[in-house]
């Protein structure tokens, strides 16, 4: 049985990094209660907070309020709607290798 439910909200982009392990691990949740890798890592961040009482004491601390915004969402600018149609398409190299698979 899993111990977390996912409920979708709203989303901002952030960029971290991730030990490969964990990747492995969080890929494998997520195939396991059939979601998405960023509700693991969401779902699973809630429970954590949720759970630690003494981060709780910490948040309703003063010291709370000076923690440096170290991890920011990344916000979609005004502009991001004018840009659909200008995505340059990606390039992909193939080896020989992988074109005689194809062909045969």
């Amino acid at each position: 049985m899993p111990l977390i439910e996912v409920i979708q909200t709203r989303r901002v982009t952030a960029h971290v990094r991730f030990n490969e392990p964990v990747i492995a691990q969080i890929n494998q949740y997520a195939a396991f209660i059939s979601a998405t890798p960023d509700d693991v890592i969401n779902k699973g961040l809630e429970y954590l907070f949720e759970k630690d009482r003494d981060f709780a004491t910490f948040r309703a601390s003063d010291r709370c309020k000076d923690v440096p915004e170290l991890l920011k969402a990344r916000r979609p600018n005004g502009s991001k709607a004018s840009r659909v149609g200008a995505k340059k398409p990606s390039a992909s190299v193939e080896t020989g290798e992988s074109v005689a698979v194809r062909k045969a």
